[in-house]
């Protein structure tokens, strides 16, 4: 996925004639076709803060900004300011009843779409209308300020490009819930995972736990347990006198530090595993940077994000990328 189209120059491109009158007759047609059907679906006020990945971005924010100003706000878990900043846009955009839409990317996950857009420093917050993008502001900013440059953001995408942004059910969120069936309990699917875990079945295991996450994304135990069983898995076959001597020989060698660090953590040698792959994303590039990033953060799962020693690698890595 690459995004098209996008400007990062703001206003003066987003002011752009032909731009302009390509938004408003694809926003035009959208409420047409929407009228013929009955008018436009109306989403509850949760669907107005989405979660966008690298895969989705196209579908998620380059199409629905031919509808809908759409706020990018890249944050990561270690990033105190964002802690800040999040909540604040999420509250803001629910306020803002359907006028513009959330769309929150984590960039340790996300690392192409921030090169992409520039990113120096987190939080970072830009919006993409009708295809095009504009940065917003940079940092932790008054909420007065984020006032004004939404509503500058609502206006543009409304006089200069007919977006009309979305129609919100406020009554839909409580019949949803209600609609919805109580998540677990998941003691059986758990117990069939350590049970697999102690027969040595990391296959097994790696499959309960996932049977939990599909129907309780965030549930805990069950992200840790996954984390483990995958990590176990993946060294229940290595040789660890062959990786150790792999790794030694070839320090710019992701693949063979990727799995001398999963040996590194299985040991319980956890500060040297976090700082072989800080290295390792420091020495490399492209793919095989992105690999060791990726195995890193997983094996962040496998300790846990309150741990000091993940805290005190999350800041190395940062330190590394930015």
């Amino acid at each position: 996925m690459q995004p098209r189209n996008m400007s990062m120059s703001g206003v003066v491109d987003l002011a752009a004639v032909k731009a302009a009158g390509e938004a408003k007759a694809k926003a035009e047609q959208a409420r047409a076709e929407a009228a013929r059907h009955g008018g436009p679906a109306a989403v509850p006020p949760s669907a107005l803060v989405i979660d966008v990945d690298e895969a989705g971005f196209e579908r998620d924010v380059l199409q629905r900004s031919a509808e809908v100003p759409v706020v990018l706000d890249f944050w990561a878990e270690w990033c105190e300011p964002c802690k800040q900043l999040g909540p604040l846009l999420e509250r803001l955009a629910v306020e803002y009843d359907g006028r513009f839409l959330l769309a929150k990317i984590d960039v340790d996950a996300n690392q192409m779409l921030m090169q992409q857009f520039g990113i120096q420093g987190i939080p970072a917050v830009f919006a993409v209308v009708a295809g095009q993008a504009l940065p917003l502001f940079q940092g932790a900013v008054p909420e007065a300020q984020i006032r004004q440059t939404l509503d500058q953001l609502i206006q543009v995408g409304e006089e200069r490009f007919g977006l009309t942004g979305l129609a919100v059910d406020r009554d839909a969120e409580g019949s949803e819930a209600a609609e919805r069936p109580a998540a677990g309990p998941y003691d059986a699917l758990l117990e069939a995972a350590m049970a697999a875990l102690d027969a040595g079945d990391m296959a097994g295991a790696v499959q309960a736990y996932k049977n939990v996450l599909a129907d309780d994304p965030e549930h805990p135990e069950a992200k840790l347990g996954l984390a483990q069983a995958e990590l176990l898995a993946r060294v229940q076959g290595m040789d660890p006198q062959t990786v150790r001597k792999n790794a030694a020989d070839a320090p710019a060698d992701a693949a063979a530090q990727i799995a001398a660090a999963d040996l590194d953590l299985v040991g319980g040698h956890v500060q040297d595993a976090f700082g072989r792959l800080v290295e390792t994303v420091r020495r490399t590039v492209g793919e095989d940077r992105d690999a060791a990033r990726v195995r890193l953060l997983e094996l962040f799962e496998v300790i846990g994000p309150e741990d000091p020693r993940v805290i005190a690698a999350r800041q190395a890595l940062a330190r590394v990328l930015f």
